[in-house]
C-alpha cells in the first residue's frame, strides 16, 4: 500500500458504534485512524482510573480489536483475550483482560501513550488508534430541570428521569487535544462521525480543545452516520434532525453527508428496545439541507 496515495479515513467516536464502522471499513484499501473519547468513568474504566491512575482504555481496546489482523490463529486468540471479561476472582471481577494488559504495559514502559502504541503492534492493527486527549478529565451534563450529572456512566445509565433533555455537556477540567489527533483530522480525506451514543461517545471528542476547529478546517468530506435507535437518558424522542442539530452545535454546519437507515427493523428487536424506553429514530431530514442525505439498508 502506497502511503503517499492511500486515502485516509478518520473515524471519531467510541464504543460499539465505532467498533462496527472500523470492522466494515477495514475490508477496503484505506488508511484508517480511530480517534476515541477518553472520559469514560464507569465499570472497568472507573477502576483503571481510580486504582491505576490511568486514563480509560475500554474504547481504545475495542478499536484495537476492530482493526486487528484477523488472519492467523495467534492474533485471533489475542483478539478474544482482549475482549475477555473476568466473571469471578477477588478484585478482578468485571475487568477485561485487554484493559489489564494495557495497565501492566503502561507500568512496564512508564507511559500509557507508549503502551497504547505497543498494544497496536502486538495486535497487528491495520491503521491507528488515537486517544483524543491525554488530559485526565470528566464529562458533565446539565439537564432541562437544572441538575448536573458529573460522570459519563451516570449520563449513560441515568438514575434520574431519562426523558429529560440534555441542555449542555462539558468537560472539567478542560482537555487539550492530542496533537496526533489534530494531525490525523487535518490529513483526512474522509471524516466519519458516529454511529454511537451522541452525548457519551461522539460529542465528548468534540469538546476537547482544538478538535471541532480541526474538523471544520479539514478539507476531508464529513459524514455523520445517524443512529438507528434513540437512547434513553440522552436522546429520548430524538428525530434524525435532532441528532444533526445537536452535532452542529459543536462543529457548525460543515457536514457533507448524513447516512440514515431506510430498511425495516425486525419487530422482536424493536420490542427489546421498547423495554428500555428506546425507539427507532424517525427520519425527518429534508432534501433541501446543505448536506446530502444517503438512505440505504444500514
Amino acid at each position: 500500500m502506497n502511503k503517499a496515495t492511500t486515502k485516509r479515513i478518520v473515524c471519531i467516536g467510541g464504543g460499539t458504534g465505532t467498533f462496527v464502522a472500523l470492522r466494515g471499513l477495514k475490508a477496503y484499501p484505506y488508511h484508517l485512524s480511530a480517534i476515541v473519547t477518553m472520559s469514560d468513568s464507569g465499570g472497568s474504566n472507573k477502576r483503571i482510573r481510580d486504582e491505576f491512575g490511568l486514563l480509560p482504555t475500554s474504547d481504545i481496546r475495542q478499536c484495537m480489536v476492530a482493526l486487528s489482523d484477523e488472519n492467523g490463529g495467534g492474533v485471533g486468540l489475542l483478539r478474544k483475550l482482549f475482549m475477555y471479561r473476568f466473571e469471578k476472582g477477588n478484585g478482578i471481577t468485571g475487568m477485561t483482560f485487554g484493559n489489564l494488559f494495557m495497565a501492566a504495559l503502561s507500568d512496564i514502559l512508564g507511559s500509557q501513550q507508549k503502551a497504547i502504541q505497543q498494544t497496536g503492534k502486538v495486535l497487528r492493527i491495520h491503521g491507528s488508534v488515537i486517544p483524543v486527549s491525554f488530559t485526565d478529565t470528566n464529562l458533565y451534563a446539565r439537564y432541562e430541570d437544572g441538575h448536573v450529572a458529573s460522570e459519563e456512566h451516570v449520563i449513560d445509565e441515568p438514575p434520574h428521569d431519562g426523558t429529560l433533555k440534555i441542555t449542555q455537556v462539558y468537560l472539567k477540567p478542560d482537555a487539550r487535544a492530542n496533537p496526533e489527533a489534530i494531525e490525523a483530522i487535518s490529513a483526512a480525506d474522509l471524516i466519519v462521525l458516529g454511529p454511537g451514543d451522541l452525548y457519551t461517545s461522539l460529542i465528548p471528542n468534540l469538546l476537547v480543545q482544538g478538535i471541532a476547529g480541526a474538523i471544520q478546517k479539514s478539507r476531508g468530506k464529513k459524514v455523520y452516520v445517524a443512529n438507528l435507535m434513540t437512547k434513553y437518558g440522552q436522546t429520548y424522542n430524538f428525530t434524525a434532525s435532532d441528532h444533526v442539530a445537536a452535532l452542529e452545535r459543536y462543529i457548525g454546519k460543515c457536514l457533507d453527508y448524513v447516512l440514515v437507515n431506510a430498511s425495516p427493523i425486525p419487530r422482536p428487536a424493536l420490542a427489546i428496545y421498547e423495554k428500555y424506553h428506546e425507539m427507532r429514530v424517525v427520519d425527518n431530514l429534508t432534501e433541501n439541507a446543505y448536506y446530502t442525505v444517503v438512505r440505504d439498508n444500514f
